[in-house]
């Protein structure tokens, strides 16, 4: 298990040592928050509209008490204070109904922009290079679509018109406050900036530390997923979440960053929450004073204490909402991560594609700018309904071609050609149409089993799917299962082989019935006795199609059109087995090593018989 220690000490050092990692920028996060918000602006607006009613109808209460003490302190009954009761009551019920039509039309607003961020993140992560898409971490993907943008809905949904209301609120009742009297307006606002002036000594270096707080937070929940993901190799070495170092490094330097982090801060926080809501402090000693000099009557002396209480609320969440601000600042910076995340180009129209022949001319590939270049002027040429097999050593490049056919990456020189046309020059939905790209690595994703053999055609019927799983052998181990084909994939997936797996992933291939195959390890996972499984399916999907095989068992590529041997990024030789066999000493080792030297000639001349038997059968063909 690879260790994280030194991960784990830079991050969890509380003073701030996080901030040595990567930073996010977080400069218009705003804008792009408002691009956002704007695709639901009438909503938005009709939030804000009613939290301000909600506001004014807000204030009318305390206006209400003000009217019932000065009847009071003039001697005056209870008909002269009925009516303002009836008043407050009414504007309270008021100001609650508005604010909560306001925050219902912000909940909408909030779940719609969180749903729009989620759907463009899955967008670009579809345009974007598989590359691009796949240097994103999963536990950094989880953390954005499931925990970072999900924080943003309480912002959206009740700081927009919450904020924008207490803010309102507290101005109102200021400006309340010096149209009775300004010297009772300056003497409640006292505190006020004495409290922010408080808790800005404590924010000196906020900004570290939080970006410290954000990246431990990162990493932890990164290596929580990796834990989980690997649970069966942890379990097998007996990797306990304690033993496991990585996991217990992340998880006890989050530890130590949070609590570092609060004990740093807790008392000028705690400080300023303490100073902010005394406004009581300098109104009542300011209000006596004006009182016993005869500027303010009973009645306006005990409303503006009640006032000075009424600020304390819309002060101290304008004080809090600093906090949550920047959460939502370092959301929007990691999904603005994703969704700047470069694009393959591709046309709007589509190409006018000329038969199904495959050519790779002068290709020339390297995984990034600045980073070495993996293929080398690789030149191919596969016809129509022809067999192509790849094979060589490990890392010699093999996959590589087979993606660029898919345009998983696009290449750096040279040009990949289907029918005659780039495949840059096609859009990607027409290139999808093309090509059946089937690793050795698929795996089945959430829904039933016949949910995910659909996948390679999402409208055909039930009958078109189940024929095209019985064309790839998948009955025999479905039956098993007490659910049959209604077998969730998740429950499935633990009850079938790696070959298994594969048969339902060539089965979506069947269905999608594209004119172009490409198999990058196709029995990799397989037993022998799952692999002729497998390799009647393949022969199967194959009829009439032009097919790319990666095979690391030769046996399976004897009877291809051409075998193109890559080594080292370039393709060093070509030809029909037994030419290879005569002409290629790579390929003649590889065999060799294959059969074993002691049946090599034996294998050799059961292959040349088999390639005739290949030949009578057409297209009756297997890789």
């Amino acid at each position: 298990m690879a260790e994280a220690s030194g991960s784990g000490g830079r991050i969890g050092v509380p003073d701030g040592g996080g901030g040595k990692g990567r930073r996010r920028d977080t400069r218009g996060w705003v804008s792009t928050l408002l691009s956002y918000a704007g695709r639901c602006r009438g909503k938005m607006a009709a939030s804000v509209l009613l939290s301000l009613l909600s506001v004014g109808a807000g204030l009318v209460p305390y206006y209400a008490i003000y009217r019932v003490l000065d009847v009071v302190l003039l001697g005056g009954g209870w008909d002269g204070v009925v009516p303002w009761l009836v008043v407050a009551v009414v504007a309270h019920v008021a100001t609650r109904l508005l604010f909560a039509g306001s925050t219902l039309l912000s909940h909408i607003s909030a779940y719609t922009i969180l749903a729009d961020l989620r759907y463009d993140v899955a967008r670009k992560l579809m345009r974007a290079s598989l590359g691009t898409a796949t240097s994103k971490g999963v536990g950094s993907l989880k953390n954005l679509l499931v925990d970072r943008i999900e924080s943003i809905e309480v912002p959206l949904a009740h700081m927009i018109p919450e904020l924008t209301g207490n803010l309102l609120l507290s101005l109102g009742i200021l400006a309340w406050l010096w149209a009775v009297d300004w010297r009772m307006a300056l003497a409640c606002a006292a505190t006020v900036p004495v409290g922010f002036l408080v808790f800005a000594s404590g924010f000196a270096s906020y900004n570290r530390m939080y970006a410290g707080y954000m990246e431990a937070s990162d990493h932890v929940n990164s290596v929580m997923v990796e834990y989980i993901e690997g649970i069966r190799v942890v379990k097998a070495f007996n990797q306990t979440s304690g033993s496991y170092r990585r996991y217990a490094d992340a998880v006890r330097a989050f530890r130590d960053y949070t609590l570092g982090w609060f004990k740093a801060t807790w008392v000028t926080q705690n400080l300023a929450l303490a100073v902010i809501p005394t406004t009581l402090l300098g109104v009542v000693p300011a209000g006596l004073a004006l009182y016993l000099e005869g500027s303010l009557d009973a009645a306006q002396f005990a409303l503006c204490c009640v006032l000075a209480l009424a600020v304390v609320m819309p002060v101290t969440y304008l004080g809090a909402s600093f906090n949550v601000a920047n959460n939502v600042s370092y959301a929007i910076a990691d999904a603005r991560e994703f969704l700047d995340l470069p694009e393959l180009p591709q046309p709007s129209a589509r190409a006018d594609v000329r038969g199904r022949g495959l050519v790779l001319e002068g290709v020339r590939f390297s995984y990034g700018e600045g980073r070495d270049e993996v293929l080398h002027g690789v030149d191919l040429e596969v016809g129509e309904g022809e067999f192509l097999a790849l094979v060589g050593p490990s890392g010699s490049g093999k996959s590589t071609i087979a993606r660029l056919v898919a345009r998983h990456w696009d290449v750096t020189a040279g040009s990949v050609r289907i029918g005659g046309r780039d495949v840059r020059d096609m859009p990607l939905d027409q290139l999808s149409e093309l090509v059946s790209y089937v690793s050795q690595d698929d795996y089945l994703l959430a829904g039933t089993l016949l949910d995910n053999v659909r996948l390679g055609r999402p409208g055909a019927t039930d009958e078109e799917v189940l024929a095209a799983a019985r064309a790839a052998s998948c009955e025999e181990f479905v039956s098993r299962l007490p659910q049959g084909w209604q077998t969730p994939a998740g429950e499935a997936g633990h009850a079938l082989s790696g070959g298994e797996r594969q048969r339902i992933c060539i089965a979506r291939a069947i269905l999608k019935d594209a004119p172009i195959v490409v198999f990058d390890e196709a029995t990799a996972f397989a037993d022998p006795q799952n692999e002729a499984r497998i390799q009647a399916s393949v022969a199967r999907l194959a009829r009439g199609k032009t097919l790319v095989v990666i095979a690391h068992r030769l046996s399976t590529i004897t009877g291809a059109d051409q075998i193109a041997v890559v080594s080292e990024g370039a393709i060093v030789a070509r030809g029909t087995h037994e030419q290879l066999l005569e002409g290629c000493e790579l390929y003649r080792g590889m065999w060799q090593a294959h059969v074993g030297a002691s049946s090599w000639a034996a294998g050799s001349r059961g292959a040349a018989g088999a390639s005739e038997a290949s030949d009578k059968k057409g297209d009756d063909r297997s890789c």
